[in-house]
């Protein structure tokens, strides 16, 4: 492998972006090379890819091990792309991190079924010890996860990374499957992998921001979940009730009505730690159980909520983490319910001009990690900001 320190001998710093940002047609011939000539000559800490599942994944996945040979490649399959034009599908989004300001540590977790919590805190402890060892005069740390999104394993998953990530933030998205539901995959090294995760533990010279938002208000209504099956996330009975009647009833609408769209505008949050989170419906079963995106539990209440004006939320969370000065990219994990919603309520194209101004690149997810939780209809990122010039 080359060494990341001759490789950058003689290079301006400055003249390097921080993050560099390409993408291409899902069908596209030779999508990894081309997708390397356009993101520029590096060298790059780490390559990641966003992958619409139209793409031939295992080939690509060959292709880009290929064509960075000194570089990791992690990525995952979407259900829809950010690309630097904004919202987009059927497309290939990579993004490099420059090696002149980014150091990681990529891990990959196999067999989610049958996760090792202790063995994996014990890697992720000497995975940052190491970051920290060949970095000491950087300051800055994330950790970034992508995992299967029809795992039903997230939840377990991010509880145990939390334990060994200690203060370091973590955000992180579910791979997967367009709208199918049927397979969804992550990369790493070559391989596409199924019932597992890719984290990459990062340390930088630039200052970098965690951050979440949702645009959701909690409303009166409450409903207790009363018969479950916890371990497949489906709810069979709310309010001693079917469930999809139930959820029906207390939105006034006609079961045989309940769509993605009902379910992205009309979510339900439970609260923890003082706030509260959306638990989001994925569908409705042929039975009328409600299969849910996360964790669920006999005995949970939930409470129904009502979003606010989804355009001028995002505008003022974006704003936001540019006061004092604008990110010099946002890799952002971004719901499908979102997507849905925006294009539900018609300003998919005004969000979509929102991510694009605000540099803002990822993908939408089956579900979001935040630190030790697995969270959704929310978007999850790491706004980079430019490093600080020496004093």
């Amino acid at each position: 492998m080359t060494d990341l320190g001759e490789a950058l001998r003689g290079v301006p710093v400055d003249s390097l972006p921080l993050v560099a940002t390409a993408h291409v047609g899902a069908e596209t011939p030779d999508a990894a090379a081309v997708l390397r000539r356009r993101l520029g000559a590096g060298p790059f800490a780490l390559v990641i890819l966003f992958v619409a599942p139209e793409a031939d994944i295992p080939r690509l996945a060959a292709e880009a091990a290929q064509a960075f040979p000194d570089t990791p490649v992690i990525g995952c399959t979407t259900a829809g792309e950010i690309s630097p034009a904004g919202y987009t599908e059927g497309e290939i989004v990579a993004v490099g991190l420059s090696a002149a300001h980014f150091a990681v540590s990529p891990m990959l977790i196999r067999d989610l079924g049958s996760l090792d919590a202790e063995a994996l805190i014990g890697r992720l402890i000497r995975a940052r010890a190491g970051l920290a060892r060949q970095r000491p005069d950087w300051g800055h740390e994330f950790a970034f996860l992508m995992v299967d999104g029809l795992s039903i394993r997230e939840d377990e998953l991010a509880s145990a990374l939390a334990s060994g990530l200690g203060p370091v933030p973590l955000f992180g998205g579910s791979a997967a499957d367009g709208t199918r539901f049927r397979e969804t995959f992550v990369l790493h090294g070559g391989e596409v992998l199924r019932d597992a995760a890719v984290l990459a533990l990062l340390r930088s010279d630039c200052r970098v921001k965690v951050f979440n938002l949702d645009h959701f208000t909690p409303t009166e209504r409450r409903m207790v979940v009363t018969e479950a099956d916890p371990k497949n996330r489906i709810v069979r009975r709310i309010n001693a009730e079917p469930a999809a009647l139930e959820y029906a009833r207390l939105l006034g609408k006609d079961p045989g009505q309940l769509t993605s769209f009902t379910f992205a505008a009309h979510p339900v949050v439970v609260r923890i730690g003082g706030k509260h989170h959306v638990r989001a419906i994925r569908q409705v079963a042929e039975n009328g159980d409600l299969i849910f995106f996360s964790a669920i539990d006999e005995g949970l209440v939930l409470t129904l909520a009502e979003p606010q004006d989804m355009v001028a939320h995002l505008r003022g969370e974006l704003a936001s983490l540019s006061r004092g000065g604008a990110p010099a990219a946002i890799l952002a994990c971004d719901c499908i319910l979102r997507r849905m919603e925006a294009l539900d309520n018609q300003s998919l194209g005004a969000v979509s001009g929102l991510l694009r101004d605000h540099r803002v690149v990822g993908f939408s997810t089956y579900g979001e990690q935040l630190n030790g939780m697995h969270v959704n209809q929310t978007m999850t990122g790491v706004a980079i900001y430019p490093p600080e010039a020496p004093r």
